[in-house]
């Protein structure tokens, strides 16, 4: 009985560890990865809103360029548009 009893302490022990390191693991995700992983997703949409503000900008130049100059953007269009059907023929 005595082997019976030393396991069963043993198994007591581990899962007391278990618990132990499980309560440490969600410590550390509360107080570290959520807040880094909340800081990388703000910085994200900081990115993204940029691109998209810039893209934003540069379609507005191109078509303020492109009611200054209709004949030029109509032939520069024409030529791309020819230069990219020879590519890929």
């Amino acid at each position: 009985m005595a082997s019976y009893d030393s396991v069963r302490d043993k198994a007591a022990d581990t899962n007391e560890q278990i618990a132990q390191l499980r309560k440490q693991v969600e410590s550390l995700m509360s107080e570290r990865v959520t807040p880094m992983l909340a800081d990388a997703a703000g910085r994200a949409e900081a990115a993204a809103r940029s691109v998209s503000d810039s893209a934003r900008e540069q379609a507005e130049a191109v078509s303020v360029r492109v009611r200054e100059r209709p004949i030029a953007a109509v032939l520069i269009a024409g030529a791309a548009g020819y230069l990219i059907g020879r590519i890929f023929r």
